[in-house]
């Protein structure tokens, strides 16, 4: 009996992971509420765990959970002020990268579907920015406005 393919392994491995990351990535260095979230300058450690998160999220190699151990997606988003208008921008910069990459319909309905409830889900303020305090920290993994880590 042979294994089920991995949802890694329909979309296209690494590579996929890896080009879909650059794309978006390149739409949050030029965003000027996202891209303050990032504590480097250079965005390519961020892309890295960004990378290796979806990577493992979806049946790919376990690289990021045993180097930075479980993605706490929330707790790791919390420093930062992650509102409906960096969800929306985050969201808008990650269907640029999705379209980029032009992954067969129903795989891309299956990603975009996560992408969106995890975008969603780590909303932790309603308060402008400006408003209330203001969150400072490290960024999170996977999916995060910060910097999915």
């Amino acid at each position: 009996m042979t294994e089920p393919v991995t949802f890694y392994e329909q979309v296209g491995g690494m590579d996929t992971f890896r080009r879909l990351v650059d794309a978006f990535y390149r739409g949050v260095a030029e965003d000027e509420v996202l891209k303050p979230m990032y504590p480097e300058e250079d965005l390519g450690p961020a892309a890295e765990r960004l990378t290796l998160f979806l990577a493992q999220y979806w049946g790919g190699p376990t690289t990021y959970g045993e180097t930075r151990g479980h993605p706490r997606l929330r707790m790791r988003h919390m420093p930062f002020h992650v509102d409906p208008d960096a969800r929306d921008r985050w969201l808008a910069h990650m269907r640029a990268a999705v379209d980029e990459i032009a992954l067969p319909p129903v795989l891309e309905a299956t990603l975009w579907d996560y992408l969106e409830r995890a975008a969603f889900a780590m909303v932790n303020t309603f308060e402008p920015r400006g408003g209330g305090p203001q969150r400072t920290g490290r960024p999170g993994p996977g999916l995060s406005v910060r910097n999915a880590d």
